[in-house]
Formats: C-alpha cells, structure tokens, sequence
C-alpha cells in the first residue's frame, strides 16, 4: 500500500427537525489535524473560477458553507512545467451534504460556484507566513475541469 497522500472527503450529514437544520462533519477532528487558520471565499456569481493555486507544504481543507462549489484538485509533478495530463480530482461540496475535502501538500487546487452566493470556508495547517512563501499560482484553465456535464 502506498504512503502517498490523495485528497480525501470526509463525509457529514445533516439533522432536520422543527426546529430546523444542523449540519455537521463529526469525523473531521481540528486537534490532530494541527489547523492553524482558516480564511472564506465567497465569489461575486457562479460559474466563476478562482484556479489554480498550489503548494509545497501546505495542506488544506475545504468546506461549502453555502451553497454548492465544485472543488478541483491536481498533484503536482515539477513545480516550474506540470504535466497538463496529469489526473484532476473533481469533487461537488454542497451545504446540502455537508463534507470537509482534505487537499494534501503537493497539490494545486481551484473552484468554481455552482451558485450565486457560494461561501466556503478554508482550512489551512500553515500560518499565513508560511503560506504567503509556499504560493505557486497556475493559469486558471492550465487543467480544464470547469464543464458541466448534462445529465
């Protein structure tokens, strides 16, 4: 088996009664996963792209808070040319279904709305300075994973 890490959602759920609704991902554990900030991203409408943007050492971890986002990410391969055909994970995080996605360090990852008034919520296990120096930015369709696909 191997050691190498790949992204990983970690599943929630969702409780509904009269009084309403709580939404929650019990599995995802802030202590062992060391966060040491965390940041929201909300864009101005859907269908835009915020990508791509990678890093060496630091790992994130994303949330929809509102709304839904599809969330994209790629491990790198040579920081200075990557592989363009190198695999996209392509994951749906929704506030209808709550989940967390872990993107480990060594990945470059984007998202797009799905809706107006997305909001989701990063997590990060690096300080800012840390992560202002770890900033290796892509062309926002170096991967084109953004279609969706009629069903």
């Amino acid at each position: 088996m191997s050691d190498e890490k790949i992204p990983k959602l970690i599943k929630g759920g969702l409780s509904v009664d009269d009084r309403g609704r709580v939404g929650f991902v019990n599995e995802f554990n802030f202590m062992n996963e060391e966060i040491k900030r965390f940041y929201f991203i909300e864009n101005h409408n859907k269908g835009f792209i915020r990508a791509w943007h990678g890093h060496k050492v630091e790992a994130k971890y994303v949330l929809a808070v509102k709304g839904a986002s599809l969330v994209c990410c790629v491990k790198i391969d040579d920081w200075n040319s990557p592989s363009k055909d190198a695999k996209v994970w392509r994951f749906v995080l929704s506030d209808t279904q709550p989940s967390i996605l872990y993107i480990p360090e060594g990945y470059a990852n984007g998202h797009m709305s799905l809706n107006d008034d997305t909001l989701i919520m990063v997590f990060s296990n690096q300080t800012i300075d840390v992560g202002l120096k770890d900033d290796i930015r892509f062309e926002s369709h170096y991967w084109n994973p953004w279609h969706v696909e009629e069903r």
